[in-house]
């Protein structure tokens, strides 16, 4: 509304002039002719005033994303602060030049791109053409700078046709496509080296033509290997990469030694093959049709075809199965090898034997085996010589059963200066035989008497009158050293009755908590009387002048009083009484119910005993 108004003001304001004359400064360009009359001048200015550039840019909307993202020529700070209207002046005719400027002295610089190499002397045209625009819009605006980026193929055609990265900067500078002054052949996956740094480009890239245009191929050339480019003498008689054996500096000079995978072979290189000459083993040859064949077809295992046979057939031709390549004198686990065709075939426990326990230098050595003693150490250290000649250990030891195992017999045994009884034919030998002390055999000078092998616990506390020289058989036998055979009768107290089957150390070995085995023994100086031994259950009942004589009433038979006379007491038995058991008298029952048994009575009245 204010706007109608505004209209409506300057058309009095005219009408009311006294002179009428041309209201507009000139006519506008081509570019802005839609804009003609009185009532568009808004459009541009401000009424009564000049052009506003917001106005201008209200129309103008690419030069306000410019302004927007401070690019290009009207995003330069310098420029912003103009007003449009300073560069683009209007009302001077249909055909005047709105960009007009001088395009030998502008400063392409303020535009963000500045202008270098070949750049600098392109005339303007040449870039700035609807050709090179891609926004729609913009090209179909005659004459524009504007819509060009700065990729190099917004303006040239892509000569590599897309087989290369858009980026020409990465090999070209701005002074011309060629040569390429950037480009660094080492950043690509096959550097230069060697006689490939002084071949021309072309010989490995041609040219050809693509699409109808001339072509170079710099991408996709194939390099795996030599003979992508070059021709292959050998005729493909050798396999893997010419590189294993060949040099970039020259075809010549062989350098396989160590880099070339024989395991593309039908020979694979272990241990000592690895480190030897390839020309130790194969003839050197100009020829490259002939190098490196001559061993062609041969198998690994036919060692004997390069190598002597040190053994003339008798293992066979196989000599992997023994031998190892890191040397003829490294052997493999021989465990599989027939020791019959050999003149010592094993048996028993040298099958599970270790060959080099044996054999300690080379197999083919000799080895003396008539005798155990030629590979074995005398463990007896000569023991069983006898007029300087020693026995051969399968005497007493098998192949079967080891040397741990004895042949030896106890027929055998028996005729030797001990011959075993009793307790010792039961005996392990290594009771006898096996030093504690250093666990090792022995099987001479161990001494015939028992107090040699076993310990006399007797020493100190027997009279040796009884047994001279410390002989253990005048009291044991060889069964076991329970059964004392000892003739007591030779002592001040001969064995009687049951004492006869009474143990020794019944009444010999004594409790003693003060030794270290619990008791102690007790020959000499031993009382006699009973109650030293057995226990005196009458008390003091039968004592005469402080002694209880059991022998008095008991013998050694048993401890029925057999001679205990009831005539002498002060109660003789008679009729009945001579048949009634002892208890039925003398065991009574106390107050508490317990039977006790009483000896002297002192009652002897019917009545005592006997109910009313």
């Amino acid at each position: 509304m204010k706007r109608v108004a505004q209209h409506i003001a300057l058309l009095i304001m005219l009408m009311a002039m006294p002179v009428f004359g041309q209201i507009s400064p000139g006519p506008l360009t081509d570019a802005h002719a839609e804009l003609e009359g009185l009532t568009n001048c808004t459009k541009c200015h401000k009424l009564g005033d000049k052009v506003l550039d917001t106005k201008c840019l209200e129309c103008h909307k690419e030069i306000q994303s410019l302004v927007n993202r401070k690019t290009g020529l009207h995003g330069n700070p310098d420029v912003v602060r103009k007003n449009c209207a300073e560069c683009h002046g209007e009302h001077n005719g249909r055909k005047f030049d709105m960009l007009r400027f001088d395009e030998a002295t502008f400063d392409h610089l303020i535009t963000g791109y500045e202008l270098e190499g070949s750049h600098a002397t392109v005339e303007c045209k040449e870039c700035h053409t609807s050709g090179n625009i891609k926004d729609k819009e913009l090209k179909k605006k005659p004459k524009t700078f504007l819509g060009l980026d700065e990729t190099c193929l917004t303006c040239h055609s892509d000569y590599h046709q897309a087989t290369l990265p858009g980026d020409c900067k990465q090999c070209h500078d701005m002074e011309g496509f060629k040569p390429a002054p950037l480009f660094n052949h080492d950043a690509t996956d096959f550097a230069l080296k060697g006689e490939h740094q002084n071949v021309e480009c072309k010989q490995c890239h041609p040219m050809t033509t693509k699409n109808g245009a001339t072509f170079q191929e710099f991408a996709g050339v194939a390099f795996n290997d030599c003979v992508s480019c070059h021709e292959d003498p050998h005729n493909a008689q050798l396999p893997g990469q010419c590189a294993q054996c060949h040099t970039e500096n020259s075809f010549t000079t062989f350098s396989g030694q160590g880099n070339f995978d024989h395991n593309t072979t039908n020979f694979e290189l272990r241990g000592s093959h690895q480190s030897l000459d390839c020309f130790a083993c194969h003839s050197q040859s100009h020829d490259p049709l002939r190098i490196f064949q001559d061993k062609k077809g041969i198998s690994e295992n036919k060692c004997a075809t390069c190598h002597q046979d040190v053994h003339n057939g008798v293992y066979g031709l196989d000599c992997a199965k023994c031998h190892r390549e890191t040397s003829f004198l490294s052997m493999r686990n021989m465990d599989f090898f027939d020791h019959t065709v050999t003149d010592y075939p094993l048996e028993g426990k040298h099958i599970g034997v270790d060959c080099r326990e044996c054999h300690k230098q080379r197999f083919k050595d000799p080895i003396d085996f008539t005798d155990c003693k030629n590979c074995h150490t005398d463990y007896h250290h000569g023991e069983f010589t006898k007029n300087g000649i020693q026995p051969d250990c399968v005497e007493c030891h098998s192949l079967e059963h080891g040397f741990d195992y004895s042949l030896f017999t106890l027929e055998q045994h028996q005729k030797t200066n001990f011959p075993l009884q009793g307790a010792h034919m039961a005996t392990p030998c290594f009771a006898c035989h096996v030093d504690e002390r250093t666990q090792k055999w022995s099987f001479r000078n161990l001494g015939n008497t028992c107090v040699e092998c076993h310990q006399d616990i007797h020493e100190g506390y027997i009279d040796a009158k009884y047994y001279p020289k410390d002989d253990c058989r005048y009291c044991h036998g060889n069964d076991n050293w329970t059964g004392v055979q000892f003739d007591h009768s030779k002592t001040h107290w001969p064995l009687d009755g049951k004492h006869l089957e009474v143990e020794c150390r019944q009444c010999h070995f004594v409790e003693n908590t003060t030794e270290s085995k619990g008791w102690t023994q007790e020959f000499a100086n031993l009382s006699t009387d009973c109650n030293t031994c057995h226990e005196n259950v009458h008390g003091r009942v039968f004592e005469i002048d402080g002694v209880t004589d059991c022998t008095r009433c008991h013998v050694t038979d048993s401890w029925f009083p057999k001679r205990f006379d009831h005539d002498l007491t002060n109660f003789p038995l008679e009729g009945k009484h001579e048949k009634i058991a002892c208890s039925a008298c003398h065991e009574v029952a106390n107050a508490d119910g317990e039977i006790e048994t009483i000896y002297k009575l002192g009652k002897f009245r019917c009545i005592d005993c006997h109910l009313q």
